[in-house]
C-alpha cells in the first residue's frame, strides 16, 4: 500500500475490454512526509475520488483481479482507501 494525491484524471477512447466503466485516476506517491515521491501513477477508482484527495493505493494483482472480476486484466494499481484529513488531524 501507497499513500498517494489524487492530481487529475485520465480518459481513454481505445482501451482493454476489462477497463470499461471504470474511473481513471492520475496519482502522485506521496513520501512520508507528505511530499512527492517518484513518477505519477495511473489508477482504477471504484469510489469516486477527486482531485486533491489523499488515497491509499494498493498494487496487489490478486485483490486488484478480484475487485476487477477479471483474470486478465492489465491494472496495475487501484485505490482501495480514501483517507479523511480531518480523522488524522491535517487541514
Amino acid at each position: 500500500m501507497q499513500l498517494a494525491k489524487v492530481i487529475g484524471h485520465a480518459t481513454a477512447t481505445v482501451k482493454h475490454p476489462d477497463l470499461q466503466g471504470w474511473k481513471m485516476l492520475l496519482v502522485q506517491l506521496l513520501d512520508a512526509s507528505g511530499g512527492a515521491d517518484g513518477e505519477p501513477l495511473l489508477v482504477i477508482d471504484p469510489l469516486g475520488c477527486g482531485r486533491g484527495d489523499r488515497v491509499m493505493i494498493c498494487s496487489d494483482g490478486t485483490e486488484i483481479r478480484a475487485m476487477m472480476d477479471s483474470e486478465r486484466t492489465p491494472v496495475r494499481w487501484a485505490v482501495i482507501g480514501l483517507v479523511d484529513l480531518q480523522q488524522a488531524g491535517t487541514n
